[in-house]
């Protein structure tokens, strides 16, 4: 007789549901975080703040606070792999396929691809800090201790 557990069945619907609900997460927490650092510095706010890679940068205050905004949003995407994808091995393909999307949006936004070293900087950085967080919180979850009956014992 087969075990089934840990026995996983690929389920395309799923994975394109989980890669969506990623994508939702990530913009929209990027929106308030970006909104956050606006607030602060008095800025108005655009698209081109989420797809120009030129306003990422360290020589303006604006672009140091709009990279930390990203830092911010790789930290709670993180917390998205832990409550929604729960598996520490399909954290790093989940955030890679988050990132190369918005590559793909910044793309489309700019009509070339990202030129800037600092835009890749940051979401190389962002890759990292979202994947080793979100499959450590995974991880963390995975491996709890099962708890075991304590119910009576009888005597054989």
């Amino acid at each position: 007789m087969a075990s089934n557990f840990r026995s996983y069945i690929w389920d395309p619907v799923l994975i394109i549901c989980q890669i969506v609900l990623m994508q939702c997460i990530y913009y929209s927490f990027l929106g308030l975080w970006l909104a956050g650092v606006d607030s602060l510095v008095q800025s108005s706010r655009s698209l081109d703040q989420i797809f120009s890679y030129e306003v990422l940068g360290f020589a303006t205050m604006q672009g140091r606070l709009s990279m930390m905004a990203f830092i911010l949003n790789s930290l709670t995407c993180a917390l998205g792999l832990w409550f929604f994808i729960r598996r520490g091995k399909q954290c790093l393909d989940f955030t890679v396929t988050v990132h190369f999307f918005h590559m793909i949006g910044c793309w489309i936004y700019n009509s070339h691809l990202p030129s800037a070293l600092s835009w890749w900087l940051v979401n190389v950085a962002c890759i990292a800090l979202m994947a080793v967080i979100g499959e450590y919180l995974c991880m963390r979850t995975e491996l709890r201790a099962i708890p075991v009956n304590t119910g009576p014992k009888s005597n054989l």
